[in-house]
């Protein structure tokens, strides 16, 4: 899908700049003009452009002379120049100094318009290169599972569609991944995919970071800012922590999904998006919409298909393969050599309740390789970085202290006790929360508690 691209253009003819100004607007493009590239040099410090397209010809500072400037300052911007004075050995200089392509006036509207647009197309080659290169070595949707299989399985369905997903799933289980892998099997790939954490942003930006800003709209508006729905137009839109965005931010998001339309901070003017928003959080958006801290209304919006991760512990198959995986990534990303895990040491992997999930899991890998001796990680290495279990824990390694002892009866009945105790606990005695990680039904739950004599209320701590 065609996203909106923001161009600079620069010439001196007034009338050369209001032709090519609609002409652009017309295909559906945001242009700024200015008429010198003295003044064409403080935007683009100040401003983000997709393509600038300069005259070459113009007093003062002429367009080679600002192309070689940007260039030398790192600009990346995609720039194309023209001319009415044209040589070949101008051309040159220009293509040799860094320019995508070089024009001549007077200039045919139709193939300006199809120059700009393959322009606009390497460009964003270029960008999702720099993107593909910033995120390798990060760990990707790993696993042969029963869990994993299921998951994968449910992205394969849901992601040629345009239907908003909510990914569900503790921290560090792997949600943006997830988010990534639905766009890149999605009809928008080639577009942008952009992210927000709604949790790491002040709640006073938080507006700004979504819909963009005009310069001078609040103290520190320098300049005029494009937000996140303005990047992702065509693409997709990530919302990670979506439950802790702020009450009021809900309502303004809530405006977007139904009307397609964004409005900037201090604008005046709505601009049409077209984005898919997939949204994520580690809360029970059920339960903050009973106490009233989630709209309701916005939660039937973006919870139309669930997707739940699930925590590592629950994976524990797909250990070895994820162990594995992280070892070759760590050791090239960091020129070690290579080194394996042994059997023993993937078993004691398996004893830990990995709270941080598959996040920590890559963390313990990298100092594993780095810490061990040999030329391989063994469990004794494992024993040195990994904190004993606590008395108690429960885990695929074995049963906690009060569960090893009696009948089997008897250690069944400790084991669940346990199991239930220890759930309460992580999800702070919220039922549904702890049936839904259980697998039962509220009712067989709370039947349950009574049958082992756990009553979850009085072991709820005072607020």
């Amino acid at each position: 899908m065609a996203r909106k691209a923001h161009l600079l253009l620069v010439d001196d003819e007034p009338n050369t700049l209001a032709s090519l100004a609609r002409a652009f607007r017309l295909a559906g493009h945001e242009a700024t003009v200015c008429d010198n590239a003295a003044r064409a040099a403080e935007l683009i410090q100040a401003e983000s452009f997709d393509l600038i397209l300069s005259d070459v010809v113009m007093p003062g500072k002429d367009g080679i002379t600002l192309l070689a400037e940007l260039k030398a300052a790192g600009v990346k911007t995609p720039i194309i120049l023209i001319s009415g004075q044209a040589n070949v050995e101008m051309a040159v200089r220009a293509v040799k100094l860094g320019a995508l392509d070089f024009l001549e006036k007077p200039l045919s509207t139709e193939k300006l318009l199809v120059t700009v647009e393959n322009a606009l197309r390497i460009g964003r080659l270029e960008e999702e290169n720099r993107e593909l290169r910033h995120r390798l070595g990060r760990h990707e949707l790993v696993g042969g599972g029963a869990a994993m299989q299921r998951l994968l399985a449910q992205i394969a369905k849901v992601a040629p569609s345009e239907t908003r997903v909510c990914i569900l799933g503790e921290t560090g289980t792997g949600k943006e991944l997830v988010a990534r892998a639905i766009h890149e099997q999605s009809g928008r790939r080639a577009a942008s995919f952009i992210t927000l954490n709604c949790a790491a942003v002040p709640a006073e930006l938080i507006e700004s970071e979504l819909f963009g800003h005009e310069k001078g709209a609040f103290t520190g508006a320098a300049s005029r800012h494009s937000g996140k729905f303005e990047q992702a137009d065509g693409g997709t839109l990530f919302l990670d922590e979506i439950g802790d965005m702020p009450v009021a931010m809900q309502a303004k998001l809530l405006r977007v999904l139904e009307e397609g339309e964004v409005e900037r901070v201090g604008g005046d003017k709505p601009i049409r998006v077209n984005v898919r928003v997939l949204v994520a959080t580690h809360r029970n958006l059920e339960e903050l919409v009973r106490q009233n801290a989630f709209r309701r209304d916005l939660f039937h919006r973006v919870y139309v298909f669930p997707l739940t991760l699930p925590p590592l512990r629950e994976r524990l198959e797909d250990l070895g393969e994820l162990t594995a995986h992280f070892a070759r990534q760590v050791a090239a990303q960091n020129g070690w050599k290579a080194k394996e895990f042994s059997p023993d040491a993937i078993e004691a992997l398996r004893h830990y309740a990995w709270p941080g999930n598959v996040r920590e899991l890559r963390n313990v890998v990298e100092r594993l390789i780095l810490l061990a001796v040999a030329d391989s990680v063994t469990a004794a290495d494992v024993r040195l970085v990994l904190p004993p279990a606590e008395p108690g824990a429960i885990g695929r390694g074995g049963l906690g202290a009060s569960a090893a002892e009696g009948t089997l009866a008897e250690r069944v009945e400790s084991f669940e006790r346990e199991v239930l105790l220890a759930e309460l606990k992580k999800h702070a005695f919220h039922m549904t929360n702890v049936a839904r990680a259980l697998g039962l039904e509220r009712s067989h739950l709370y039947k349950k508690c009574q049958q082992l004599g756990i009553d979850p209320q009085s072991l709820r701590k005072p607020e």
